[in-house]
């Protein structure tokens, strides 16, 4: 191979590189103490649809607030998260599917996120899914929105 056509073509990767990851979003959901409808201890926004390969950035607003995943609301093989307290957080959603977050010491109240990512279809096991409580209502609300196109 020649060095011209070496380097040709170690140019064109980096140009593609450079293209895949420049198309990917960050997406940010704040936790809140209240969110702007007055509903208290909330992700804002708490749904958000997303594509493989975008970020989550999840930002502690207020003080006492962290992101774990919510179990049986995540695809299969994806590494479980948990931030820590009052810190930032960015996951990477890799895989189609429904990710289910909850911040763990307002999760009885509610606190509750879910990320469509891809195509994930919003499927008779996803609906059936067991919530407890105030989370119930809030995930069923975010799957009614995951299910329209």
């Amino acid at each position: 191979m020649t060095n011209t056509f070496k380097t040709a073509l170690l140019a064109s990767a980096m140009i593609v590189s450079a293209s895949l990851s420049a198309s990917a979003a960050e997406h940010i959901i704040n936790l809140l103490n209240k969110g702007a409808d007055g509903t208290v201890m909330v992700f804002e926004p708490g749904f958000v649809r997303a594509a493989v390969g975008d970020t989550i950035k999840f930002v502690p607003v207020d003080k006492g607030h962290f992101v774990q995943n919510l179990p049986g609301l995540w695809p299969e093989g994806v590494a479980e998260v948990k931030g820590k307290v009052s810190e930032e957080l960015v996951v990477k959603v890799d895989k189609d599917g429904f990710y289910g977050f909850k911040c763990a010491p307002h999760y009885p109240m509610g606190m509750v996120a879910l990320v469509q990512v891809g195509n994930a279809p919003v499927t008779d096991a996803i609906k059936a899914i067991s919530v407890p409580g105030p989370a119930a209502k809030r995930i069923a609300a975010d799957l009614e929105l995951a299910a329209k196109p």
